[in-house]
């Protein structure tokens, strides 16, 4: 059976709604005729998430990435065909490098790399950040050496150009081409300045696999002792090559 409006379990809620959000109204600093309106008016409280917390939720940064994030889960192709249009109809530069750098996220690496070709052109012919985008999406596509071979002639063309993650990048493709001695140099160089666990960890496990057991339990081991004095933020964004290293750790003793 339904409640009418002067039930007791909907009078209780009403009376709750009413003291929480008086009280989010004090706390915030709102206009005080919202007071009024939460302890005179009946269901004010009802006008009071309309006009002033639902509103403030939808403008946060975090409301607006979970929209997206249920927004690409029930429709992942929807931002891709946006930036598609907007690719087509503009032309620009920065355009297509967001389409191109969508069609990476998508696994559609053959299609972002003729994006960045055309992209790359004019007086963005060597442009550093297009060319590492194109190195990504050759390096996805299974081509390491060829994304190592962009990465090369990047800092031929631009010697200041610095990037962490084009260095690891860089790294991973010697490793993934077999040329482990040059990919362990990179590595251990990577390892020193690289914000995040994942160089470490990619280093640690190349020297395991390339039989060097002592080192790479040290590197392991140094990555974990660093994370476990870091702040707390740093271990929940690190968290899955934390995890990664902890299992490849186990595996060496």
């Amino acid at each position: 059976m339904g409640y009418s409006l002067l039930s007791p379990p909907l009078i209780i809620i009403s009376l709750l709604a009413q003291v929480l959000l008086v009280v989010h109204c004090i706390k915030t600093g709102r206009n005080t005729i919202w007071i009024w309106v939460l302890v005179l008016v009946p269901f004010g409280w009802v006008a009071y998430l309309g006009f002033e917390v639902l509103p403030e939720l939808f403008r946060s940064r975090a409301t607006r990435r979970a929209v997206r994030g249920v927004s690409r889960a029930l429709d992942p192709q929807q931002e891709l065909r946006r930036l598609e249009n907007a690719a087509r109809l503009s032309g620009d530069v920065a355009t297509r490098q967001r389409y191109a750098e969508e069609l990476v996220r998508l696994g559609r690496h053959a299609e972002a790399i003729g994006i960045y070709r055309q992209a790359l052109g004019g007086l963005y012919e060597h442009d550093p950040n297009l060319m590492l985008g194109l190195a990504r999406a050759q390096f996805g596509g299974g081509d390491p050496g060829a994304a190592r071979a962009t990465l090369d002639e990047l800092i031929a063309r631009n010697p200041a150009f610095k990037s962490p993650d084009g260095h690891l990048l860089y790294a991973r493709a010697l490793e993934a081409e077999g040329r482990t001695d040059a990919a362990l140099s990179e590595y251990a160089t990577l390892s020193q300045y690289y914000a995040g666990a994942e160089a470490r960890l990619r280093y640690g496990q190349l020297l395991r696999r390339a039989g060097r057991g002592p080192e790479a339990r040290q590197v392991l081991q140094e990555l974990l002792d660093h994370a476990r004095a870091a702040p707390g933020h740093y271990r929940k964004a690190q968290r899955d090559w934390l995890g990664a290293a902890e299992r490849e750790l186990a595996e060496i003793r």
